[in-house]
């Protein structure tokens, strides 16, 4: 099925990505082979599209929304890596941090440019998505960027590379966060447990994160068990920097569904799996998490 093929083609890319992370230490190299691996794998997944059929539009919605821009995002967060490296001058801690702050600046731009769309697509809302993201569907009262028109419209709409871009800028700024840190870290040569030199973000799922969280507090795996569900919710709210919304309604629809209920947890193959989250080590068992 169209479906299957297209997580098969994002398993494929993202270990593909995690085995050059591992293997090539330099990082312009490691970027340019990146963008080689997803520029094939963006293109595989064009033939796929093309060749297939959407059974619905909220099926065409969802790819354009939420799919495609995963792939295109990580051309974008690669390729602007690389310039941002190649481009780096030669100097001590105080030339590179403003360097880096300066990049910092450009992508603010972009937030500042596209506000309207970042608040739309950020809120969760979707009652502009039949325009957004179908094909031949552009409306040019919508502001739309002169790339729109550069592209295959068989294989884009109007506004699945502007999530693409979003996407690309959170990981963007995150990268430049952690150099800047780690200047800081060089400077005052002051490395602690408690201060770790890298800030680390939430890059899966919210409903992921939904199913550890309650896979947590269902096994006491905090304050012995007295931790209240809402406090840990919150606590890794605060400690990714991602508003999880209505997380208990999140985690009905997912006792609700009829396959699958452990999407994220499910890949582990044992009945309990070893999962260490900020310096602590959890064992969870899979099975009961969510019997009904």
């Amino acid at each position: 099925t169209l479906n299957q093929k297209i997580i098969n083609l994002q398993t494929d890319l993202n270990e593909q990505l995690n085995f050059i992370d591992l293997e090539i230490d330099n990082e312009i190299k490691r970027c340019e082979k990146a963008i080689e691996i997803t520029l094939k794998a963006k293109e595989n997944l064009k033939n796929v599209v093309i060749k297939s059929q959407f059974k619905s539009q909220d099926e065409e919605i969802y790819f354009f929304k939420e799919i495609k821009p995963q792939f295109t995002s990580k051309i974008i967060y690669y390729n602007s890596i690389l310039k941002i490296e190649m481009k780096k001058p030669n100097g001590g801690n105080r030339i590179l941090k403003k360097y880096y702050n300066n990049e910092l600046i450009k992508l603010k731009s972009f937030f500042d440019n596209e506000l309207e769309f970042y608040k739309y697509f950020r809120s969760g809302n979707n009652y502009l998505d039949y325009k957004y993201f179908l094909r031949g569907k552009f409306d040019v009262k919508l502001a739309l960027s002169s790339y729109y028109f550069e592209t295959d419209t068989n294989f884009s709409t109007s506004h699945d590379y502007k999530v693409a871009k979003i996407l690309a800028n959170d990981l963007i700024q995150l990268y430049l966060e952690n150099k800047l840190i780690m200047i800081e870290n060089k400077g005052t040569n002051e490395k602690t447990q408690r201060q770790p030199n890298m800030k680390m973000m939430w890059t899966g799922s919210k409903v992921a994160l939904t199913e550890l969280i309650f896979a947590l507090h269902t096994e006491g795996a905090f304050n012995n068990g007295a931790a209240d569900l809402k406090d840990i919710a919150e606590y890794f709210e605060h400690i990714f920097e991602i508003d999880l919304g209505q997380y208990r309604r999140t985690f009905l629809e997912i006792k609700a569904r009829k396959n699958d209920r452990t999407k994220f947890i499910r890949h582990y193959p044992k009945k309990c799996v070893s999962l260490k989250i900020m310096g602590f080590d959890f064992l969870i068992k899979v099975e009961p998490f969510f019997q009904i």
